[in-house]
């Protein structure tokens, strides 16, 4: 009789998986992004794509070349690289320069991804990161809608708050402005077809940002295939919701919550950036947690703050509270008090 039969192989939990891989999950989301993209693409044109193509590249190879000088076993292979590449590239404006994708893939993959210990070890999302440095560094590029405005016609909430933003910043280019840069501005009342304009995406913004439909379609999808959970985005867009209107820009209880969700990177945020395994936590209480906290500071920076938006900060706040969230929302072991000692 082989005596190796008898041996006990010992090792860590789990012991019985579900056979869902990296590569897969990433995959997925990749496939939940490209609705996104084509609606960027058929926005802003050729731009667009080159935009997407260049950053995607640069993830991957920046990846590629940090775990051969480091001797490191290759990685591009789980398509976690790519899933930054989109991301990052649906923060930029179509007027972005092609050397600022690569600038942002750079910091997104090797300062704050590799440097961390790769894949599941990153304390913030990696798109996000680059994305605020590249606000901080580039302020001028990263505020730059012109190349936009010719993509089409319909101005943002109205003509009137448009000439204001123009008035107020002394731009002669306000007329590509943004919808949530207009409201900072002149918080006027939205019409039913800005409401149409937002959800299709012919407003102008960032290249996944703007097309609402496209990016709910997508987040739809990974809650179907059990890629995310609904917890962290139903969480993150009603809050939301509550505090829009509750905060309203024209005093309290004054909001238009449904058009302040369907503007800037919300969508996104809550359905892609938000859910990263990796930054945000892993009990149930915690995630809805982590969605309200995106939900409320989200609001807090757009009406208060002086940046428009604030999705970019919330998410990149709450992931540093997510340590903290996981520690005092896990559940309780049978048989220990709340410290973790052994009841008596």
């Amino acid at each position: 009789m082989d005596s190796n039969k008898n041996d006990v192989l010992v090792t860590s939990i789990p012991h019985i998986t579900n056979g869902v891989s990296v590569p897969r999950i990433m995959l997925c989301v990749t496939a939940a992004l490209i609705p996104a993209g084509a609606s960027a693409v058929y926005r802003f044109g050729a731009e667009a794509l080159f935009i997407i193509l260049v950053s995607v590249a640069s993830c991957v190879v920046f990846e590629a070349l940090y775990r051969i000088i480091v001797k490191k076993p290759a990685t591009v292979a789980d398509f976690s690289a790519v899933v930054t590449g989109l991301l990052l590239a649906y923060t930029l404006p179509a007027s972005s320069p092609l050397w600022m994708p690569a600038v942002g893939a750079f910091i997104a993959i090797v300062i704050v991804k590799q440097v961390f210990g790769g894949l599941g070890q990153n304390i913030v999302n990696p798109a996000l990161a680059a994305r605020v440095f590249l606000q901080a560094a580039y302020p001028a590029q990263m505020s730059d809608w012109s190349s936009s405005a010719a993509s089409f016609d319909a101005p943002s909430v109205s003509s009137a708050a448009t000439h204001a933003v123009s008035a107020a910043t002394g731009l002669h280019a306000a007329s590509s402005a943004t919808p949530l840069a207009v409201m900072k501005i002149n918080a006027a009342a939205p019409a039913a077809n800005d409401y149409i304009n937002a959800l299709i995406g012919n407003i102008n913004g960032s290249l996944g940002e703007t097309c609402a439909l496209a990016l709910i379609a997508g987040g739809v999808f990974l809650i179907s295939v059990k890629v995310i959970s609904w917890r962290i985005p139903t969480s993150f867009i009603l809050s939301a919701v509550l505090f829009s209107w509750a905060m309203g820009r024209n005093g309290p209880f004054t909001g238009a919550p449904l058009y302040e969700i369907l503007l800037g990177g919300l969508m996104l945020g809550a359905f892609f950036m938000a859910t990263d395994y990796t930054t945000s936590p892993v009990t149930p209480k915690g995630q809805i947690l982590m969605g309200c906290g995106c939900g409320l500071l989200t609001v807090v920076i757009r009406v208060y703050g002086g940046y428009p938006e604030g999705v970019n900060y919330a998410i990149l706040i709450m992931n540093a509270a997510v340590p903290l969230i996981d520690r005092y929302t896990k559940p309780r072991v049978f048989g220990l008090g709340k410290r973790g000692e052994k009841n008596a």
